[in-house]
């Protein structure tokens, strides 16, 4: 039989649409693949198909996800949608699939001897504790004018993600997240709905200017870290693993 691969936008919408669209199909879903990238090699004999996100039509498959395998599996899947790792779709997709069969009794996500629910628990457990480490690593800092500006390039696609944490706790702040590598940003206008921005910021890094309060709090920040830290203790070692270095270039008390 043919092989049949779906082109899908790498988000989660797109590949819930790509999940709805091989459905659509209706053949042996062992037969079909998805994925994100039109960089993978190119598998021979496997016809391509793009499929364009329908908001929609994602709508639909997420909330059969929620119905048929719960909080818990609907979380994960979310977490493994925004992953940095090229064969999440696939993994996703095939999940999905064996939940809906009715494979397996109990909870889905509890039956790791299953490659792709395997491989979607991974690609989850990396997000969420790439997620965890960002709540307390994001660093914020007041530009002229009173707006809350945290600059960050994290492995995954987890803005969505992380702003609902600081919205909550931000009310009353106007303030965006900016991901630097993927090139878009939250917004979040004080006491109301936050909302996503696809494109650069309207300035470069070198344009920002702090606001006075910021300028003096960073150097009190910085001095308390030095004039706490212990020199006999140095351990860089330790240090790396409960704070790796590539979170540190947007960190304050780094620079």
């Amino acid at each position: 039989m043919e092989e049949i691969v779906l082109l899908c936008e790498d988000s989660i919408e797109g590949i819930l649409t790509g999940v709805y669209a091989a459905y659509e199909l209706r053949k042996n879903h062992d037969t079909i693949r998805l994925q994100t990238s039109e960089t993978e090699n190119y598998r021979l004999f496997a016809v391509y198909h793009e499929v364009k996100a329908d908001e929609e039509k994602a709508d639909k498959v997420l909330r059969t996800i929620y119905r048929r395998f719960g909080e818990e599996a609907y979380t994960q899947l979310c977490q493994a949608m925004v992953s940095y790792d090229e064969e999440k779709a696939d993994a996703v997709y095939h999940t999905i699939v064996t939940g809906i069969s009715g494979q397996y009794r109990g909870m889905l996500m509890e039956h790791l001897s299953n490659r792709f629910i395997n491989k979607v628990f991974q690609l989850s457990r990396n997000t969420g504790i790439e997620i965890h480490h960002l709540l307390g690593f994001l660093r914020f800092q007041e530009l002229k004018g009173g707006v809350l500006l945290a600059r960050y390039c994290p492995k995954n696609d987890i803005t969505a993600m992380l702003t609902p944490h600081f919205a909550d706790r931000l009310v009353n702040e106007d303030f965006a997240i900016y991901d630097e590598q993927r090139k878009y940003y939250a917004v979040h206008p004080k006491g109301k709905q936050w909302y996503l921005v696809r494109g650069e910021l309207p300035f470069s890094q070198e344009q920002e200017e702090y606001s006075r309060e910021e300028e003096t709090y960073q150097m009190l920040y910085r001095h308390f870290c030095q004039t706490i830290a212990i020199a006999e203790r140095k351990n860089p070692g330790l240090q790396r693993n409960m704070l790796p270095l590539r979170f540190r270039k947007y960190m304050t008390e780094f620079k």
